[in-house]
């Protein structure tokens, strides 16, 4: 049997989480046909199928499942070698794969990718914008180094440290801004525009108005925070957001902003990595880096209700 190659193998890792020959080759970087010719000298190599194909879709056989997890091994240990030459270095620098969710990641990251252009020339940062069951899965398969979540994310494997507090704000429209801020038993009869499934902050906001997760008819859903705050300035409803989103969704929208009562509903940020990373210290450091550009960026937004990091 002739070797198997490391570029077959990512070509297989590919195929094997998209389902798609197209959407694969696109990930590559290659062509389709020549995906294509990558995944059938596999196969021949092999001497077994590892693909169901259809018209519409590719699926993995029992042996291709089964492969698939060993690959994933496989890949994720070459990863860790070129992890661990970059935890040679004192300093961070080389290629970094960092998850955000996204209702960090539109505020959060023009602040830190400056400060990280500024203060570490060197290092060159892969991010990736999705939801948190997906940066979970990506870091633990390791096709990420790190992520910014909300804590804490109770898996055994990471490593979680804290970043920052921030709390909750109402978002109401503008005919509504002398009037009393609800609270969360008022909160509940109202329409409340929440994110759509997935999101942390739409099961953090449920929680706070004691709602089951199931929707009721007066909630409404969005695919953003951005969308929610549209929809607010144009009287559909309220939503809640979190105080880092409001220097940037008030720019466009004509909403009114009110502070919640004592104990206000919050949430912790915080970054994670696999405990094994050998780029631990590293890792460290680049949160100490993102800890300062959210302090930064919470000084220096003047449209917003004061409260303070915690």
């Amino acid at each position: 049997m002739k070797n198997l190659t490391l570029k077959q193998l990512r070509y297989f890792e590919a195929l094997a989480r998209h389902g798609h020959f197209g959407h694969a080759a696109a990930v590559c970087s290659i062509t389709q046909p020549a995906l294509s010719v990558q995944i059938k000298d596999l196969e021949e190599t092999l001497g077994a199928t590892l693909f169901e194909r259809s018209a519409r879709q590719v699926r993995l056989t029992t042996l291709g499942e089964e492969f698939a997890e060993r690959v994933r091994d496989i890949l994720r240990a070459v990863d860790e070698l070129g992890d661990l030459a970059r935890a040679s270095q004192d300093e961070l620098a080389g290629r970094l794969r960092m998850g955000v969710i996204p209702t960090v990641a539109p505020y959060l990251l023009p602040t830190l990718i400056s400060e990280l252009s500024k203060t570490h020339t060197e290092l060159d940062i892969y991010l990736r914008e999705t939801i948190t069951p997906n940066l979970i899965e990506e870091l633990s398969r390791g096709r990420l180094d790190a992520a910014i979540v909300a804590l804490p994310v109770s898996e055994p494997s990471f490593t979680e440290v804290e970043l920052f507090k921030e709390n909750f704000v109402l978002v109401r429209p503008m005919a509504d801004q002398n009037k009393p801020t609800p609270d969360r038993d008022a909160l509940r009869e109202m329409r409340l525009l929440l994110l759509e499934e997935g999101h942390c902050f739409r099961d953090q906001a449920l929680s706070f108005c004691n709602i089951q997760s199931a929707l009721p008819r007066e909630m409404l859903e969005g695919s953003s925070l951005s969308t929610l705050v549209q929809m607010v300035s144009v009287g559909i409803g309220v939503t809640l957001i979190p105080e880092m989103a409001l220097s940037v969704e008030r720019r466009s929208a004509a909403v009114s902003v009110a502070r919640f009562k004592e104990p206000q509903p919050s949430r912790t940020i915080g970054m994670i990595w696999r405990k094994t990373s050998p780029m631990a210290k590293q890792l460290l450091q680049l949160s100490q880096v993102v800890r300062q550009s959210a302090e930064f960026l919470y000084l220096s937004s003047d449209n917003m209700p004061k409260a303070g990091m915690r």
